[in-house]
């Protein structure tokens, strides 16, 4: 029996959030650019958003680019530019056909305008897709994300818009860039290590943390299948104690 037939699709995660790590470490230990596994990781997000819809994920994040990947070697930012802007325009079709919506999360206007513009076509051009949302968190960093809402309620507050007793964890919530997206139930990290790298620090508070040893371009949607299954063995308690969930 697969994975797949294993899952109880009635305790489904509604949302997944992926840290898609190894693409250059796996294309290095072929012998290969890095570009490579960049190129290959395309493969496997391609295959695990059409795992998501074949079993009704209804929101798939994944970490595509950091604020501190700006840091790497020019050469290979301007090629994951490039991939990035190659690969939304040729997956369109495809993201429609399976009838999903396009999303994007972090500073998007420190992107190359090019980027800019093929991403805001693409998210026009799928907005009336509900079977999936792929949110891709571009130029992204949770304390960024954090800072910047922080400073939208203190505007707020300072215009008159809003009593700074009003100030709660929903109100906090609803000026972070994944408002009106349920916080991920489930949190994957490919390549073996154990860290969160900045990524969707307040939402995953309560998020279920899966790591596997794969490099991402070797994650197919059979593990993602097994993540699922591994996260429905868990008990999830948010502060409880067993016999109060039973």
């Amino acid at each position: 029996m697969g994975f797949k037939e294993q899952i109880d699709i009635s305790r489904l995660p509604k949302h997944i959030a992926v840290i898609m790590d190894g693409n250059g470490r796996w294309a290095k230990n072929q012998g290969k650019f890095r570009s490579f596994g960049h190129e290959s990781g395309v493969v496997s997000l391609k295959d695990v958003v059409e795992g998501c819809t074949d079993i009704g994920v209804k929101y798939l994040t994944v970490y595509a680019f950091s604020t501190e990947n700006w840091n790497r070697p020019i050469e290979e930012v301007n090629l994951l530019m490039e991939l990035l802007i190659s690969t939304i325009n040729a997956e369109i079709g495809t993201l429609n056909k399976n009838n999903v919506r396009l999303n994007a999360i972090g500073d998007i206007a420190s992107l190359p305008q090019k980027c800019i513009d093929d991403l805001k076509n693409a998210m026009d051009e799928t907005a009336g897709n509900d079977s999936c949302t792929l949110t891709l968190a571009l130029s992204y960093s949770s304390k960024w994300e954090i800072v910047e809402a922080a400073r939208k309620l203190a505007t707020l507050v300072k215009e008159g818009k809003m009593d700074v007793n009003e100030i709660d964890e929903t109100a906090f919530s609803s000026q972070l860039t994944t408002t009106g997206i349920p916080d991920p139930e489930l949190m994957i990290r490919t390549s073996g290590e154990h860290r969160i790298s900045n990524y969707l620090l307040w939402q995953i508070a309560y998020g279920e943390l899966y790591f596997t040893e794969k490099m991402w371009p070797d994650f197919m949607k059979e593990d993602l299948f097994e993540a699922i299954v591994d996260y429905q063995k868990r008990e999830r308690r948010f502060g409880k104690i067993s016999e109060q969930l039973n």
